[in-house]
């Protein structure tokens, strides 16, 4: 029974060897798109699994009021850890980390790595597994560091050579290397190379983090087991008021299984993430999966007719309804396993493309338990979604009326076909009009006016010895003909940067809290940036003459008051006794940073060159960006023997801002294409089918005279009203889908009503490609041919 199962499957499929195509490689097609997404998606909720005790340990975050709104953020005070522990129940562990990027050099070996100074407890909160050394004797010494093993190898050659040899930290000191450990897997939150003594940050900074009011480190915490994070949360909520009063910090946990997907604050609450992106894929995995499973359903029933003597010879020979209906959904099954297998192979294929498409190290692992219950699932899911109406129509057949030689009716499956395609090509017009918009979303954000000239500027990373010997080094750097400007700065124009609201000024209501962000930068910066600047001027060159003088944003000038903000004077208190009073010597026009989507806080620019971190220098236009670069780091070699040449274009950084949004773009962009090729599958062969069905009517129209042009025309207008029909569908579906999208941003496009006229002419342009062919072939055919009898 079993073989004469297979032995029929096997005949039908080669009998039909292009619907049998058609069919097994639009599922499996569409199984392998969904396969991709799925394993993107597996990435992305595997984030921070790794932690053994992940569902106990959450970082802590402060809500903070401004201005009617409450804003989010991850830096607390240092002295918050220790002391939660031990006054507040339900605190099993606290964990301080203040994130660092240093030079770490051996010999003529010189890196840079990112890593954390933290607390010890950071051994036994989380899970890190040594390879040499142990979390005991890790931090015994003070200026110890535990590295990676990809680092031990960078410095050592191997990880069992590293311990207790020295490296050299920012050519300033030596730190013993106390232990190796695991390399952190790409899906954790926490990243880094190395760790230190949180004490030795501490110790070197012990004036402005023995301050409550200084929110400069992130605090972790690990529960009690059984401890309710709503308990905590009460107790932490006006904590940091009892430690300083005034403060407007409100604490609150912020779980570890929510830092990756569910990161995004709204008024102090969570509000979205990267959740987002995982159920609207999940969602287009699913639909491109419904849309496979829609062709095999579409061209199983339009083979009916095909099929009809065989139901009827085996109704005649004493099969039975349920018998037919076991036989079909078998052959659908199988057919859905063998696309499952093709799907593999394509997935295989397609995964180094992906992987560069979502920056990721993806890796299909098709044996892998999981990998193979879903794959068997999928297989199930499409063989009975797909085989389940094909196999009940086809087994209804009346063998009498077969015989007979009655043609089989056939308006019900006309219908459902006729609905199925509407419903495949809605999906796929609906994902086009999403990819334009996203596009243009993307494109609209990145062409705002940002207030200052992100071309051609580069960022240079510099150490003490360059800020002493600026006027030298700029001099050199100006010597070499290709650069316009260059200026300081400690931070990148396009971040937050440090921020407060600790300023006050004439006028100012007492109650009202303003957020502003704090830039330290020298005379050039603002020309070098091409910020706009209202009135005023710009600092001196000399530095100490403008001490005590600050540069401001136009919206923190219209704070000031009424009239030109120049003169005015702002106050701030460094501690109980003493205060420091600034005078506003210049004004600029606003700029965007930090949330490129939205309106950027106020900037208060001190004439401060001794905080810089970055050298901006304009390069000019016209010079060879390889060649200028080139003598660029020359200079910078000479003034920095023992730092390697570090930079980065602000135009680099402005683009990874938008990666999340890019991926987004990109992803539907592949899948609305990939929809549409699965769509048009389909529909070839049912235009194939069409055109085999009316055959003989063709031949005689073209005997009575109809042209080659009116037969495609008719064969092709059934078809493209379907597309109408389906766009007119879509056309709203893809209006609310897309304006509930763009909600979530602050600076977005307005949906225009040429989008979806181009996508519905696209995918009917898409449609006549894809029928024509066989439209064209079906009018071309010689009449006599067609009406030969059989």
């Amino acid at each position: 029974m079993i073989q004469l199962f297979f032995k029929t499957l096997f005949r039908n499929l080669w009998k039909n060897k292009t619907y049998s195509f058609l069919n097994i490689f639009g599922l499996a097609m569409g199984i392998a798109c969904a396969s991709l997404i799925f394993l993107w998606v597996e990435n992305e909720i595997s984030f921070d699994q790794q932690y053994s005790k992940r569902d106990r340990l959450y970082r802590i975050m402060e809500n903070q009021a401004y201005d009617g709104s409450v804003r989010t953020f991850g830096s607390t005070p240092a002295p918050m850890g220790p002391a939660m522990k031990t006054e507040i129940s339900g605190i099993a562990n606290t964990c301080r980390m203040d994130d660092a990027r240093f030079l770490f050099s051996r010999g003529d070996k010189a890196l840079y790595e990112q890593g954390v100074y933290a607390d010890p407890s950071v051994f036994n909160m989380f899970t890190i597994e040594f390879v040499q050394g142990n979390a005991q004797t890790a931090f015994r010494e003070l200026y110890s560091v535990v590295i990676t093993q990809k680092m031990a190898r960078q410095f050592f050659g191997s990880e069992n050579q590293a311990v207790g040899k020295m490296l050299r930290v920012n050519n300033e000191r030596s730190y013993v290397v106390s232990g190796v450990i695991k390399d952190v897997p790409s899906n954790s939150t926490l990243q880094f190379d190395w760790l230190a003594p949180f004490e030795i940050t501490y110790k070197q900074r012990i004036a402005d983090l023995a301050v409550w009011g200084n929110n400069s480190v992130n605090t972790y915490v690990e529960l009690q087991p059984g401890a309710s994070p709503d308990a905590v949360n009460k107790q932490l909520y006006g904590y940091i008021q009892t430690k300083a009063s005034g403060a407007i910090a409100r604490p609150l946990l912020f779980s570890m299984n929510d830092w990756h997907l569910r990161q995004g604050f709204e008024n102090g609450k969570q509000a979205g993430g990267r959740i987002q992106y995982i159920r609207m894929f999940t969602f287009i995995a699913w639909i491109i999966l419904l849309i496979a499973c829609i062709n095999f359903m579409n061209l199983a029933t339009a083979r009916s007719e095909k099929r009809a003597k065989e139901v009827g010879v085996r109704k005649v020979l004493g099969a039975v309804k349920s018998r037919l209906i076991t036989q079909f959904i078998g052959e659908a099954l199988l057919m859905s396993v063998i696309a499952v297998i093709l799907s593999v192979i394509i997935v295989v294929l397609l995964l180094p493309g992906f992987n560069q498409l979502v920056q990721q190290q993806l890796t299909a692992e098709v044996f892998k338990p999981v990998h193979m219950a879903a794959l068997l699932v999928i297989a199930l899911v499409c063989g009975l979604f797909s085989g389940s109406y094909p196999s009940f129509y086809l087994s209804s057949f009346n063998p009498v009326a077969i015989f007979k030689g009655h043609k089989v009716k056939s308006s019900g499956p006309e219908y459902v076909r006729k609905g199925l395609a509407v419903l495949q090509f809605s999906i796929s017009i609906t994902l086009i009009i999403s990819t334009i918009i996203i596009y243009q979303q993307i494109q609209h954000v990145k062409n705002r006016e940002l207030g200052y000239n992100r071309n051609n500027l580069v960022a240079i990373d510099i150490h003490s010895t360059t800020v002493r010997n600026f006027t030298a080094v700029k001099q050199e750097l100006l010597n070499t003909g290709v650069i316009d400007n260059l200026g300081l700065s400690d931070y990148n124009p396009l971040s937050d940067g440090d921020n407060g609201s600790g300023f006050r000024w004439q006028g100012k209501d007492p109650n009202k809290e303003i957020l502003m962000s704090y830039r330290y930068v020298n005379s050039g910066l603002i020309p070098t940036l091409n910020l706009k600047l209202k009135e005023g001027r710009d600092f001196k060159t000399d530095s100490k003459s403008d001490s005590t003088n600050i540069i401001i944003t136009e919206s923190l000038a219209q704070l000031l008051g009424e009239g030109s903000a120049l003169g005015k004077t702002m106050q701030t208190d460094v501690n109980e006794t003493r205060t420091l009073t600034f005078t506003v010597v210049g004004v600029v026009k606003d700029f965007v940073y930090g949330d490129m989507y939205g309106t950027s806080d106020p900037v208060i620019f001190f004439c401060t060159p001794s905080e810089a971190k970055y050298i901006y220098a304009r390069i000019k236009p016209q010079a060879d960006i390889a060649n200028a670069l080139n003598r660029i780091e020359g200079v910078m070699k000479n003034s920095e023997p023992a730092y390697p040449f570090v930079y980065n274009f602000v135009d680099d950084q402005f683009n990874q801002r938008f990666k999340s949004e890019a991926l987004v773009g990109k992803l539907s962009g592949v899948f609305a294409s990939l929809a549409i090729v699965i769509s048009c599958l389909g529909l070839f062969g049912l235009a194939a089918y069409t055109a085999e069905r009316r055959n003989r009517e063709i031949g005689i129209r073209k005997v009575l005279g109809a042209s080659v042009a009116g037969i495609t025309t008719l064969l092709s207008k059934e078809f493209i009203q379907l597309v109408i029909i389906a766009a007119i569908i879509a056309f709203p579906i893809a209006w609310w889908s897309m304006h509930q999208w763009l909600d979530g941003y602050a600076y977005r496009i307005t949906i225009n009503w040429w989008v979806f006229v181009a996508a519905g002419l696209l995918a009917i342009l898409i449609a006549l490609l894809t029928i024509s062919f066989q439209s064209i072939k079906a009018a071309l055919t010689n009449p006599v041919k067609t009406l030969r009898a059989d």
